[in-house]
């Protein structure tokens, strides 16, 4: 973990629900990533996270997405190509009023074409919020 990595970005890794040992993917890599969150991420997880090359099954996908970036259905349907039946989408987009913001309209009309539902929205860090997005295909 990173010496800027603190309590708020570990309690923010914590409540992605993200624990030891588990594979996590990181799509949507870019330089205006929360990096404190990512360090965090990886703390918990004891090691980097996979990314868009890397083919292993996968327990969580941290998707982070602005405005802009293309087609927010095409991208949650990839999340999916490695994500474990019981795993977790969290979609990182910027918070209202930032450059590149989503409105939450956008993610509830893609999310279930994409075969997704949002169960919750936390706000893991200072500009970015994050929508947990379950598969259909999850067990139940």
């Amino acid at each position: 973990m990173s010496a800027t990595a603190g309590p708020a970005a570990d309690s923010a890794a914590s409540r992605l629900g993200v624990r030891a040992g588990q594979a996590v993917q990181e799509l949507g890599y870019d330089d205006d990533v929360d990096h404190d969150l990512r360090d965090a991420v990886e703390a918990l997880i004891g090691g980097p996270m996979l990314d868009e090359e890397d083919q292993e099954v996968v327990d969580v996908v941290l998707l982070w997405w602005r405005e802009g970036d293309g087609d927010l259905v095409d991208a949650l349907v990839d999340s999916l190509i490695s994500l474990a039946d019981d795993g977790v989408v969290w979609l990182l987009t910027p918070k209202a009023g930032s450059p590149g913001h989503v409105p939450p309209s956008d993610v509830e009309e893609a999310a279930p074409t994409a075969g997704l539902h949002a169960t919750s929205t936390i706000k893991p860090s200072t500009d970015w919020t994050a929508t947990r997005l379950l598969s259909g295909r999850r067990s139940r």
